[in-house]
């Protein structure tokens, strides 16, 4: 890997960690209180990039605007925090990429728009916490992706230039958020990606298809 680069930051959610089993059962399980059938994992997986939002929009067909949201979305994460670690997992195909970094000596770290009540029980049932070198998450400074603040901030405690950092992410929140801290911008199309999202058109330094492919964008010239 050339030296360019002091550091690759992830964005956790569809990037580094598949959460959406998860995510989606607390959805369905929040249908089965309100009487309705549980959907297919299919339905909310999408979505799920989007938190509370997405999968309350999924399951109840309700949106930020209707009076009923806040009291469903809140009914929503107190499920999810039940059971949020049971099936949540990094990529089997993320592991060999972690490892290469660390045999590398390139210090990686997390940038999440999940609070940190959330964020820190995942990361650490996941296996990865003592080997991230930082997780700034969606309460951890004043503004959430796509302000840039909170990837500066990852930076800042690494204690490297964001301009000699890459940071790769689903969403293009993280491609907004990324350029706008003068660092290099992966989008992974292996992530939740939305509805209609053309990642295409997010603007990324690169769209990369499989985790391996950001060893190749650390080896470019």
């Amino acid at each position: 890997m050339r030296r360019r680069w002091a550091a690759v930051l992830f964005d956790l959610d569809g990037t580094l960690v598949d959460s959406a089993p998860d995510l989606g059962e607390a959805a369905n399980e929040l249908r089965l209180r309100h009487g309705l059938a549980p959907l297919p994992l299919a339905d909310f997986r999408p979505m799920t990039g989007t938190g509370a939002r997405g999968m309350v929009g999924v399951a109840l067909g309700i949106g930020m605007d209707d009076p009923r949201f806040p009291a469903m979305r809140d009914e929503y994460l107190s499920l999810y925090e039940a059971r949020m670690t049971r099936l949540t997992r990094v990529f089997e195909t993320m592991l060999p990429v972690l490892d290469a970094l660390d045999a590398a000596g390139l210090p990686w770290g997390i940038v999440t728009n999940k609070h940190t009540r959330y964020a820190e029980p995942v990361v650490q049932a996941s296996g990865i916490a003592l080997r991230s070198r930082v997780l700034v998450c969606g309460d951890t400074t004043a503004h959430a992706k796509p302000h840039p603040e909170p990837l500066l901030e990852a930076a800042r405690r690494i204690g490297v230039a964001a301009q000699a950092c890459v940071y790769v992410g689903d969403d293009h929140r993280d491609v907004i958020a990324g350029r706008a801290a003068g660092m290099a911008t992966l989008a992974a199309s292996w992530g939740y990606l939305g509805i209609g999202e053309k990642i295409d058109d997010w603007g990324a330094d690169a769209v990369i298809d499989h985790p391996s492919a950001l060893l190749n964008f650390l080896s470019m010239p």
